[in-house]
């Protein structure tokens, strides 16, 4: 059997307002990526997979949809894509985009067409309205609360001037959710990925992959928790309810007309068995396994992680999935403790997750050892912030803007110095020029691995082995002979017999020195 393309891809997460500016508004765009695509090509990238590009009023960033099957102008409309993708078929590099099914945009035509129309209409179907509980309707359905912060419910006006329905939202009130029991809502998912896929795209990341499927009744949380990200997902009817995954075979079922597509989905479940169901092989291609991404930097916790990880894929004959990074989480260096020693850590767990079997999404600024930016009270644009009470700063710290050269912000961002999140001055020595020149930066490092892990045999192997290895300290052998060894404790540690082929940090005396991680042949 043929190995399909994303079996073993590296994927290249692009935030496209902030990755590249063409036409000096301060927000990145498509053809900015265009323009920098001989870049991804030198990393070593197979795909890309961009944020959200398509019509919207950008409540959160392009998460809240307007029109589906459109490109927003602020990204340079449907042609910048074109552009985006046959230059990039034209370096055998694939272009995947974001779907995001679980709610709309308020502004989107079905919303709008929803608040105008009476309860209990069709117009209401397609999403969760639902009468209020107390006197008069005048509290939430349940007690949900938003992933952003506050209720995940809010009442409209209704056509009379009085107070009505509710309606539900997971996350922002610009973000209604869309009722998965109506068909009309596959009906319409499906021309949007009929259309996209016939223009050339070739998958899909699906956002809140776990989320579409609400529970009968809509039951009361037991525990009232709004950060969904890192906690335990298990026991929150909010999310991973059982019908979800009839959404993901008919899903399936239309890329199966598609068989060079993939559909790659965000799932944040941690129990394995749980887990497995997303990738069962009637369901999605690949899910986001986020258990190394949280992991502290501690050997029995990254092993831990790796392990379950793979296991929940060995359950139903699935690709392992492998991330540190994303749009929503703290930089590595940064949540590795900051400074050297998190850069350091950074880059350990770097080549650790390149080692592993399977699918790897690097972040756009991770192979520079981006740290989080302070950013101050007034930069922030998140809608974290603002739900929260300015209680939650939100996501921006981790989504400025590459800085690709020269010595002063916005380094080469963009021509226009008010960029849409200020680039730190202190960047100067991270632009990619700088690091380019540097055979010792980390993007110097991220290209030597990457193409060790592209060209090398020995990164073929499906099977992992753990080895004896000191206490703070972490070994694997693929079946294919590469060694991975990371040092997490305090100590130099002695790497084991074989041809050192990469160090993620300078050798002591010959040992790998803490902070560090080595792949030997």
């Amino acid at each position: 059997m043929t190995a399909t393309w994303w079996s073993h891809a590296l994927f290249y997460q692009t935030y496209p307002r902030s990755f590249m500016d063409s036409n000096g508004d301060g927000v990145g765009d498509l053809d900015g990526v265009t323009a920098k695509l001989d870049y991804l090509a030198a990393l070593g990238v197979d795909a890309i997979w961009l944020n959200p590009v398509m019509v919207s009023p950008m409540a959160d960033n392009g998460y809240d949809v307007a029109d589906p099957r459109d490109v927003d102008p602020l990204f340079g409309g449907i042609e910048a894509l074109d552009r985006l993708t046959d230059a990039a078929h034209r370096l055998r590099i694939k272009v995947t985009m974001d779907l995001v099914p679980n709610h709309t945009s308020s502004a989107h035509p079905w919303f709008q067409a929803a608040l105008a129309a009476s309860p209990g209409s069709d117009q209401r179907e397609r999403y969760i309205f639902r009468d209020g509980t107390g006197p008069g309707g005048i509290h939430p359905p349940n007690n949900w609360v938003s992933i952003f912060g506050g209720p995940a419910w809010t009442r409209v006006v209704e056509a009379d001037g009085n107070p009505g329905q509710w309606y539900l939202h997971l996350f922002d009130a610009e973000q209604p959710d869309l009722n998965w029991d109506n068909p009309e809502v596959f009906e319409d998912l499906e021309k949007t990925l009929r259309f996209w896929l016939e223009r050339g795209i070739d998958g899909f990341r699906i956002d809140v992959a776990h989320g579409m499927a609400k529970p009968p009744g809509l039951p009361d949380m037991e525990v009232i928790r709004a950060e969904v990200l890192l906690a335990d997902m298990d026991d929150d009817p909010r999310f991973n309810n059982d019908g979800v995954h009839e959404i993901h075979r008919q899903i399936r079922r239309l890329f199966d007309d598609y068989p060079d597509a993939v559909a790659i989905g965000e799932v944040w479940v941690y129990d394995n068995e749980q887990f497995s169901r997303y990738v069962r092989p009637d369901e999605l291609h690949l899910g986001f396994n986020f258990r190394l991404l949280r992991a502290d930097f501690d050997a029995t916790d990254i092993r831990g992680a790796i392990e379950n990880s793979l296991a929940a894929a060995e359950m139903v004959g699935a690709t392992p999935t492998w991330t540190l990074a994303n749009h929503d989480v703290d930089r590595e260096p940064t949540r590795y403790g900051g400074g050297p020693v998190g850069l350091a850590r950074a880059r350990a767990m770097a080549q650790v997750m390149l080692a592993l079997p399977g699918a790897v999404f690097v972040y756009n600024g991770e192979e520079l050892g981006l740290p989080n930016v302070d950013l101050p009270d007034e930069a922030l644009r998140d809608p974290v912030w603002e739900r929260s009470g300015h209680t939650r700063r939100g996501r921006d710290a981790s989504r400025v803007p590459i800085p690709w050269e020269g010595d002063a912000p916005p380094f080469g961002f963009s021509d226009n110095p008010d960029t849409w999140l200020p680039l730190p001055p202190e960047w100067a020595t991270l632009t990619v020029d700088k690091q380019i020149a540097d055979s010792e930066s980390t993007l110097s490092f991220f290209r030597r691995a990457i193409e060790l892990r592209r060209d090398r045999p020995e990164f073929d192997g499906l099977a992992v082995e753990w080895l004896d290895s000191p206490a703070g300290g972490l070994a694997f052998r693929l079946s294919s002979g590469l060694v991975c060894v990371l040092n997490a404790g305090r100590r130099a540690m002695a790497l084991p017999d074989g041809e050192l082929l990469l160090a993620s940090g300078a050798l002591v005396d010959g040992k790998l020195s803490p902070n560090t991680a080595a792949w030997l042949v």
